[in-house]
């Protein structure tokens, strides 16, 4: 499921993003304040939803939702706004939904149930990891909790290290700087295969004699979809990455710095 999200305010823009990716984590979303980069990015890769603003302050939601349907005419409209007194301007454009503020993850999961023109599901992994902003660990859309936070934690640094095999040495000087602490990295293996059996979704890790890794090929993540260059990936990146983890700072370090490099490149 694509899904164009346009709004001129930063923050109502980020909350927007925020709450679609809470009703469907699977989604791919294209995050834009300006409206000409929207229609210039839709153009090229047509979305079957878009969440537009109608009260913007160089063009109106509205406005906007013509143009994408002169593009792709089935496209599912959903206007939010601030204010009530547009709703004759979304029935005149056959929208799909129309949501006020503030918008909240149910919201939103109602109007995608109710599609104007519906979305046919695509095949995704089962386990989607999520590591902008906080960590966060899903199976088939729900979240994921674990007996120990450091076993989160510990699942964390497997995503972070991309598929590479890490030693059980390696692990501990990340969880406890270098403190001996064996006996409890095994209960924290324990719990991840645990929870993962009762998931049905052991195919996720690789493990071997004092070593585990992720299979990065079994799971859906916006960190490596942002490594691939995939536009939504990109797009919703906004400087933070495993933000309760200190040890992943180097990675959000060297992101920022490529999506620095990539916008003076756009200007």
């Amino acid at each position: 499921m694509k899904i164009l999200a346009v709004d001129d305010e930063k923050i109502a823009l980020e909350g927007l993003v925020n709450a679609i990716r809470e009703a469907e984590p699977f989604a791919e979303i294209y995050a834009f304040q300006k409206a000409g980069e929207a229609l210039e990015f839709y153009r090229e890769h047509a979305c079957e939803i878009a969440f537009l603003d109608i009260q913007m302050r160089s063009i109106s939601g509205v406005e906007i939702a013509k143009a994408l349907k002169l593009i792709h005419p089935k496209v599912n409209i959903i206007f939010a706004t601030g204010y009530g007194d547009y709703r004759e301007d979304a029935f005149e454009m056959h929208a799909s939904g129309y949501l006020t503020k503030p918008i909240t993850s149910k919201k939103i999961r109602e109007e995608l149930n109710y599609l104007r023109y519906p979305v046919a599901p695509v095949e995704k992994n089962r386990v989607r990891f999520c590591t902008f902003g906080n960590f966060e660990v899903f199976v088939e859309g729900k979240p994921v909790r674990f007996q120990y936070e450091r076993t989160k934690e510990m699942l964390a640094y497997l995503v972070d290290r991309k598929g590479a095999y890490c030693s059980n040495d390696e692990i501990m000087a990340v969880l406890w700087q270098d403190e001996e602490h064996s006996g409890y990295l095994r209960r924290l293996r324990k719990d991840l295969l645990d929870v993962l059996r009762q998931r049905d979704c052991m195919e996720v890790i690789d493990t071997g004699r004092g070593k585990i890794r992720i299979d990065t090929e079994k799971v859906d993540c916006d960190y490596y979809d942002w490594c691939m260059g995939k536009p939504s990936a990109i797009n919703q990146y906004r400087g933070e990455y495993m933000m309760q983890y200190s040890w992943a700072e180097f990675t959000n370090a060297v992101m920022s710095h490529a999506a620095i490099a990539n916008e003076k490149k756009r200007r």
